[in-house]
């Protein structure tokens, strides 16, 4: 008989690209995924027509500055907003950001994403998909009444052919300056219509100064980023953003790329962040995150699968990206150790990710009290059955959250540490 513990490792090996199965386990593996996915869909049948959050597809959170926490999620083609008054008990009736249904881009590396200004305004951005494999387009709507009502949701991209303007990360500053970086495609079409090859994709910005009711003409960063893997952005102190992407070195070397805006237009000279020297032929769909405090501190995370160098690594940068300290390897990578987030309040730095123990996921955390010079032990968080989203970190002033959602279950929050 089949071994639903065996068929979980297996999934699990599957899904990394490691393994590959004789025709008979696959199909074992796959019903299984399929049985966990059938389970969370009977459990949202049985809520009722409406959308939630127990149900949503990849939710994005935030807390505002009056410790309101904010959730954007995609359910039934509509991008929806809702807030939390008690840090998790209870949650307002969700208002969806587009009236017209449209085909939504939310899973793992691609999400709605969400950011509140200073005054109390919500911007929601996400993908649309397009029917071409791989091709969609960056949205964005704001709401100016504590998210009651939001504009008619606009393209951010003005280059407007059917491919790839993807995987978008949003930030807005202290003036209110909205940032919208993405994988963008454009020039590589450009290069395929007349016959020229181009690797990869590219990184594009827009940036909103009228509170997102306009954006300015989408500027490139630099040629050649990684396809599918998630970009991350901060707002440095100096209110300007600092983007984080994987990018291709040379032939097909796929480390990571750091860029520090000089002025609120226009970025400064791209860096190399990470020399692990992870050759592969194909995007890992495993995108970094980056944390800058008001200490200026840049905080960096990632994952490579190189084969003399490969997990989870964080890095620390203390003159806005110029240097690098040594990265410190974490988590266990026998036990698959993936998609990391970081967040800093000064000394106080938290690392976040997910492991599988070959029969569970395990949420997982670790600490450092001295700016990431030293860290804590790793600690189990919780654990879950397969199916489970990835771990999102969040700060409501000086307390620090972790998030992880399954959908079909609800939405948890753990509180890692008390002022």
């Amino acid at each position: 008989m089949w071994d639903e513990k065996l068929s979980q490792r297996l999934a699990t090996l599957l899904f990394a690209g490691i393994l590959i199965l004789p025709d008979f386990a696959l199909a074992e593996v796959r019903k299984h995924s399929h049985d966990n996915a059938s389970a969370a869909s009977a459990v949202c049948a049985k809520e009722n027509a409406m959308p939630s959050l127990r149900c949503a597809y990849a939710p994005s959170a935030r807390f505002d500055r009056q410790g309101r926490l904010w959730l954007a999620w995609a359910y039934g083609g509509h991008v929806y907003v809702n807030y939390s008054d008690d840090k998790g008990q209870s949650y307002s009736p969700p208002v969806a950001v587009n009236v017209v249904p449209e085909v939504i881009a939310a899973r793992a590396e691609n999400r709605p994403k969400i950011d509140i200004d200073r005054l109390g305004r919500v911007y929601v951005s996400w993908t649309q998909k397009l029917p071409a494999r791989f091709s969609g387009h960056i949205r964005f709507s704001y709401s100016l009444d504590g998210g009651r009502r939001f504009a008619e949701p606009i393209i951010v991209n003005d280059h407007l052919e059917v491919t790839s303007h993807r995987f978008e990360s949003l930030a807005v500053n202290r003036r209110g300056d909205i940032y919208i970086a993405w994988l963008d495609k454009r020039d590589r079409l450009a290069a395929d219509a007349e016959g020229n090859e181009y690797r990869g994709a590219a990184l594009y910005y827009a940036v909103s100064t009228d509170g997102g009711k306009s954006f300015a003409k989408n500027q490139k960063v630099l040629d050649h980023s990684c396809e599918c893997c998630r970009t991350a952005m901060a707002i440095d102190r100096d209110d300007l953003p600092v983007i984080l992407w994987r990018h291709i070195f040379g032939k097909n070397t796929r480390d990571h790329a750091l860029v520090k805006f000089v002025s609120a237009m226009q970025p400064g000279q791209v860096v190399r962040a990470s020399y692990d020297d992870w050759q592969i032929d194909g995007c890992p769909h495993h995108g970094p995150d980056i944390s800058i405090a008001d200490d200026g501190i840049y905080h960096l995370v990632w994952f490579n699968n190189a084969p003399k160098r490969h997990g989870l690594f964080y890095a620390r940068s203390s003159d806005q990206g110029q240097s690098f300290s040594n990265p410190v390897n974490f988590g266990r990578y026998q036990a698959r150790a993936s998609h990391p987030q970081v967040l800093s309040l000064g000394e106080k730095v938290f690392l976040a990710w997910q492991e599988f123990d070959g029969q569970r996921s395990l949420l997982m955390a670790m600490q450092s009290n001295s700016g990431g010079r030293q860290w804590s032990e790793p600690e189990r968080i919780a654990e879950a059955n397969a199916g489970t989203d990835y771990p999102q970190l969040l700060s409501d002033n000086n307390r620090v959250y972790l998030a992880w959602h399954q959908r079909g279950q609800a939405y948890q929050l753990f509180l890692l540490n008390r002022p």
